[in-house]
């Protein structure tokens, strides 16, 4: 059995696989349908999975121009996988080399501010939402 760890772009035929991961991850209330979930991945430029062997244990998404601002929407790992670098190696492959983009977030989750910190991401003083209606 192959245990290597690979991080990389979500192909297609994965699509239902990660909202099924979401779903048992605490993410469920955000993926809707199946239908809605398939948009949703559709609409997204960049998605990403980290597998181990054949199973998925990490998920990002997030959403850019390429030049100049970016929107990272999810990251989920798998609770016995954290602290294994695969958040950051996710965020990473979500966020490509382009020193130029601007990635904005949202880290309402427990620890998420300090894990995002760590990778560069500082509290904004600037930044404005129009929350989603509940």
């Amino acid at each position: 059995m192959n245990n290597t760890l690979n991080v990389r772009d979500l192909l297609p035929a994965e699509t239902q696989s990660v909202r099924q991961f979401l779903g048992e991850h605490g993410w469920g209330h955000r993926t809707g349908s199946p239908e809605h979930f398939a948009q949703l991945i559709k609409n997204s430029q960049r998605t990403a999975v980290a597998v181990q062997g054949e199973q998925i244990i990490g998920f990002a998404r997030g959403i850019s121009d390429g030049l100049s601002n970016g929107y990272l929407s999810m990251v989920v790992v798998d609770d016995q996988h954290r602290r294994a670098g695969i958040g950051r190696a996710l965020v990473e492959h979500i966020m490509g080399d382009n020193p130029d983009i601007t990635w904005v977030l949202r880290a309402g989750r427990e620890g998420a501010e300090a894990f995002f910190a760590s990778l560069g991401f500082e509290t904004s003083v600037i930044a404005m939402e129009r929350p989603r209606l509940k």
